[in-house]
């Protein structure tokens, strides 16, 4: 009986120690998790970009007083913009080198910088965050540019946030490069453990897409290690003849912008 009585309790014991461990490692994740999905890096408020290209950098109020910074290069004779949201590493540093591609093909291209990111102010604390800051930006460009000659484009994280500002509003077109069907479901790969009410970002992108009035390009790396090709087969899935998806041979998740065949295609699109 004695005997009994201490397997019950080791047993409990044991319990008792995994509960607390769990509830260790999801409280880390949860008062962690901005710093986990991005990687921010900061800029000297004096920081001077080094560009050859033709920019202005713009310095942008946001919702809540925050000045959110970003770069807007010019190309001839524009024929519009692009409004790109990048991934969650890197800042206008090295984003801007992506700014050529754009220009040559007669397109001005504006790049947002997160707030935390280079020298945009503030923290990043949610979703709904992100999406108000995404949002002023926009319509601080609309300002410059006739909404029918924007076109907004999203790299990974930015893709999520591309799709929810193409839904509440009408551009000339959108651009996904490297998507996910939804981040609560990707994340949930990376983090099993870890509940899905409790995430700070969820970016369902597929809830969006169909509310998405104008034609929808995906572009996507056959070789995507970090998002897999099948998130953008099964967006492309849930749009129809809405949709235009691009599956590029060789291609990882970095770099895409300078990948020949992505090129090709975006010269037509840009047409």
């Amino acid at each position: 009986m004695e005997m009994i009585h201490t397997l019950k309790f080791l047993t409990i014991a044991l319990l008792a120690f995994f509960v607390v461990i769990y509830v260790i490692v999801v409280s880390y994740v949860y008062f962690n998790q901005v710093g986990m999905v991005f990687q921010n890096v900061a800029l000297p408020k004096d920081y001077q970009f080094d560009y050859q290209s033709n920019f202005e950098e713009l310095n942008i109020k946001s919702f809540d007083g925050v000045h959110l910074n970003g770069l807007l290069f010019k190309a001839e004779n524009s024929k519009g913009l692009v409004f790109y949201l990048h991934g969650n590493a890197g800042t206008l540093e090295t984003w801007g080198k992506i700014a050529k591609t754009y220009t040559n093909l007669g397109y001005d291209i504006f790049i947002l910088d997160y707030r935390s990111f280079g020298k945009s102010e503030g923290e990043i604390e949610n979703e709904e965050q992100l999406n108000k800051d995404v949002a002023v930006a926009y319509k601080k460009l609309r300002q410059k540019y006739s909404e029918n000659k924007i076109i907004i484009a999203g790299y990974s994280i930015g893709s999520g946030l591309a799709a929810i500002l193409a839904s509440e509003n009408n551009p000339k077109a959108l651009i996904l490069q490297s998507p996910y069907f939804s981040f609560t479901e990707l994340s949930g790969t990376k983090v099993r453990f870890f509940p899905d009410f409790m995430k700070k970002f969820h970016l369902e992108t597929y809830q969006f897409l169909p509310k998405v009035k104008a034609p929808i390009y995906i572009f996507h790396g056959l070789d995507d290690q970090l998002i897999p090709v099948e998130n953008s087969i099964r967006l492309n899935k849930i749009l129809g003849n809405k949709g235009h998806f691009y599956p590029l041979k060789e291609q990882g998740h970095i770099g895409m912008n300078e990948n020949e065949s992505f090129q090709e295609e975006l010269k037509i699109i840009l047409q």
